[in-house]
């Protein structure tokens, strides 16, 4: 076995351990500092650096080293916190997960952000309590004679290190590493028990850092033996390592139990006495799996849903053959029910909540209005609510940007804010909740809200196509245009009117949507909603010519029957549909597919009203077929990019459904409009000559 296997399984739990430390540092009250919160960033360095050691990660070891040293002041009250110091210590994470960072890259970590932290960290150290922290302690010698060990271990305890259930192959690599820990003075057992006695100053503690990244908890046991029992000859009186084990030549109290979080990645909790912890340790409750294992899975049960919509269509043809026949009819069933559960049961697994999402945050809003001056309280709402991963991962990027626009642009200055009547404070709450099939998550802010003269006067200086009739959410739409920004000066937070425009583009390629709400003087609220999975897809068929298209059920607001008094054509070959006095652009889809044998006259047509982009469209259809949900497959991956188009899956009768993109459509319409390939188009004059006022 290779250590480099376990690289992995360090780098992923590291990387808990940092953001366990960063939350609770923000939690952190200065003024009166929860003696378990310190314990907890304690601990969480004193892991780290115990894997780091082990892994060869020199550098990060010495950082994390002197980080402890100083965080462990600061737990036995020697070290008075302050708000600076708090800074230093997230400084320090940071520095931290870049030096993480350069190892799982196979790079050196930057030298010179090592040696400017550490400075810092024992320019704290001096000033505040006058001492310097120690340096990491240098590795055991190995060449020591067996006289001089025995001499050198009379005085002091010896450690006796019990493996559980490791094999001749893994064990050989454990006991290298405790030789790296300390020295070796007897080693004897079998693969079921395998007791190694080691000296040499080495703690309980800094054992079980190292060892919880290589083995089980459970695998491992540790009890101290005085050094005369463990003698030649006499029996050794071994009795369990108490929670927090004394000091073995060392002039500081030992650290405490190293709470670091098995591979099952359960969530940190107050370790139990050791020996009441070994008898009793349970089996892990879950097991960290391949997100690409995952996803062979989801496809899978992709391919056997379609596989039963297949059989469904079968039986259904066979028509009143299989009514008699009640074993097939029940069978169906079965594997309907039983295929959808697998369903939902394997989406589940992708499905995390919004809390790794927003727990980011506490740290960013702090940051920024650290920056910005201002006081910013935030609240988080519906962290439980769950979310597919790949969707999780994406929609971060997205919400910073949110997330900083509303405390640069929309909370005021806490001067000013007072002035208007309001606290101080200002307050920016981020929340999540599922709404039908989708996620809604809201950025709000209690600031000054948007300015619509003022956002109208910035677009038509950019020489955007705005007018004073437009509605209030589309004159919100118009900070998503490029380049375009309200602030008054460039800061580094924002001004350079990049940014929002990325947002509101990143969340469509999700299939979702923004909004905006907001009213000047009270505040603004952002809105995106989001698919909980891009796997599986609520959709309408429809039907045009022969050929079924489906339409995200997302997007679909309602359907009709136009009549021809309703549309009017407009300058440039356009046709809109008047609804309830709202004119709409009209997209006839075997028009823009060059789809043949479909219905040509419009008010012999159905009218699909849809949504994208924060506008409506009504979609000529030839027939409406029904909801289903449907599996999408990439086009992109398995064919090429189809404008217009942006997924497709497979039908029961097996058959190929191309996945409509409603603003693709209609830009491909346009564009075929203007290049004059729009084929049968009923002349303009079918419809009213005047144009809607």
């Amino acid at each position: 076995m290779d250590i480099a296997d376990f690289f992995d399984t360090f780098f992923e739990e590291a990387e808990e351990l940092l953001a366990d430390m960063e939350q609770h540092l923000l939690e952190l009250d200065v003024d009166d500092p929860d003696s378990e919160q310190l314990n907890a960033i304690f601990r969480a360095a004193h892991s780290i650096k115990g894997g780091a050691g082990t892994f060869g990660f020199s550098v990060l070891q010495k950082t994390t080293h002197i980080f402890e040293n100083l965080l462990d002041h600061a737990r036995k009250g020697e070290l008075t916190l302050r708000a600076e110091h708090v800074d230093t210590f997230l400084e320090a994470k940071d520095i931290m997960h870049e030096q993480l960072d350069a190892y799982r890259n196979e790079e050196e970590p930057n030298q010179e952000a090592y040696e400017r932290i550490c400075h810092t960290l024992q320019q704290i150290a001096l000033e505040e309590i006058g001492k310097t922290l120690d340096a990491p302690a240098a590795p055991a010698k190995k060449a020591e004679p067996e006289e001089d060990k025995k001499a050198a271990a009379s005085n002091q305890h010896h450690l006796k290190v019990a493996l559980l259930n490791v094999g001749d192959k893994d064990r050989g690599l454990l006991v290298e590493e405790l030789e790296q820990l300390g020295d070796i003075q007897s080693q004897s057992g079998d693969e079921k028990r395998y007791e190694v006695t080691l000296t040499g100053g080495v703690s309980a503690d800094d054992i079980e850092a190292v060892m919880c990244f290589i083995i089980e908890p459970d695998q491992i046991e540790i009890t101290t033996v005085a050094a005369e029992a463990s003698a030649p000859g006499v029996a050794p009186a071994a009795e369990p390592a108490p929670s927090a084990p004394a000091p073995v030549a060392e002039e500081k109290p030992a650290a405490p139990v190293a709470e670091t979080p098995p591979v099952s990645k359960a969530p940190a909790s107050k370790k139990p006495e050791k020996a009441a912890a070994k008898k009793a340790a349970p089996e892990s409750s879950s097991i960290r799996v391949s997100v690409d294992k995952v996803d062979q899975i989801i496809n899978l049960v992709g391919e056997l849903i379609i596989t039963q919509s297949m059989l469904d269509q079968t039986v259904s043809d066979l028509g009143d053959q299989s009514v008699g026949n009640s074993s097939l009819q029940n069978g169906m069933s079965l594997l309907q029910r039983n295929a959808r559960d697998l369903q939902e049961a394997v989406m589940s697994i992708r499905m995390i909540p919004m809390e790794f999402v927003f727990s980011r945050f506490p740290r960013v809003v702090r940051d920024t209005a650290g920056k910005l001056g201002k006081e910013i309280e935030l609240v988080t709402e519906g962290k439980s609510t769950e979310l597919d991963k790949s969707l999780v991962e994406r929609i971060t990027d997205p919400l910073t940007h949110l997330v900083r626009n509303s405390l640069d642009h929309g909370i005021e200055m806490p001067d000013e804010r007072e002035a208007l009547g309001k606290p101080r404070t200002g307050k920016l709450v981020l929340s999540a909740r599922h709404q039908g099939g989708n996620i809604l998550i809201e950025v709000r802010d209690d600031g000054a809200g948007m300015d619509r003269d003022r956002l109208l006067a910035k677009a038509r200086e950019n020489g955007l196509n705005v007018s004073d009739t437009m509605s209030d959410e589309d004159v919100y739409q118009l900070i998503f245009a490029p380049g375009f920004s309200t602030a008054k000066e460039v800061t580094d937070v924002s001004g350079r009117g990049v940014g929002m425009d990325v947002v509101k583009r990143n969340i469509q390629g999700m299939g979702g949507r923004v909004e905006i709400q907001s009213k000047k003087g009270e505040g603004t609220n952002t809105r995106i909603v989001l698919p909980l999975t891009l796997a599986i897809l609520d959709g309408m068929s429809i039907k045009v010519g022969s050929e079924t298209f489906i339409l995200p059920l997302s997007t679909v607001l309602e359907s009709l029957q136009p009549a021809k008094g309703d549309m009017y054509a407009m300058a440039g070959d356009d046709v809109v549909l008047k609804v309830r006095d709202e004119y709409l652009p009209v997209i006839a889809i075997h028009e823009v597919l060059d789809v043949e044998n479909a219905i040509t006259d419009p008010t012999k047509s159905i009218a699909v009203i849809v949504q994208g982009e924060g506008r409506r469209y009504a979609m000529l259809v030839d027939e409406l077929i029904g909801q289903q949900q449907v599996v999408v497959k990439n086009l992109e991956d398995n064919y090429r990019k189809v404008p217009g188009v942006s997924a497709a899956t497979i039908l029961g009768d097996g058959s190929v459904a191309l996945i409509l993109d409603i603003t693709g459509l209609h830009r491909l319409s346009r564009a075929k409009k203007e290049a004059g390939k729009i084929a049968n188009q009923p002349h303009l004059s079918y419809y009213k000559e005047a144009e809607p006022s």
